[in-house]
């Protein structure tokens, strides 16, 4: 005959309660903003247009080359002829 084991506790160690009630909301946003951080909020209507992260990123991406590439042809074409100089 098995012996059965004592129920298996849900409960947390002691050392792992906390007390959300002391919890203050937006603690270190303040310190983010002054710093500087990599975080960047999306307004709500453009988060829609994104799954996750990795679409924004390739987004960006996208349009960095974009820019990279039409600025490379607007300083190779000036859009003026060479000037003469006078002899």
């Amino acid at each position: 005959m098995k012996t059965k084991r004592k129920k298996d506790r849900d409960e947390l160690r002691p050392e792992y309660h906390f007390d959300y009630s002391q919890g203050v909301r937006g603690k270190y946003y303040k310190r983010l903003l002054e710093e500087g951080a990599n975080v960047v909020v999306l307004e709500p209507d453009v988060a829609k247009a994104f799954n996750d992260s990795v679409a924004v990123n390739a987004a960006l991406r996208s349009l960095l080359n974009l820019t990279y590439s039409t600025q490379r042809l607007t300083k190779r074409s000036s859009g003026r002829g060479k000037e003469r100089r006078a002899a």
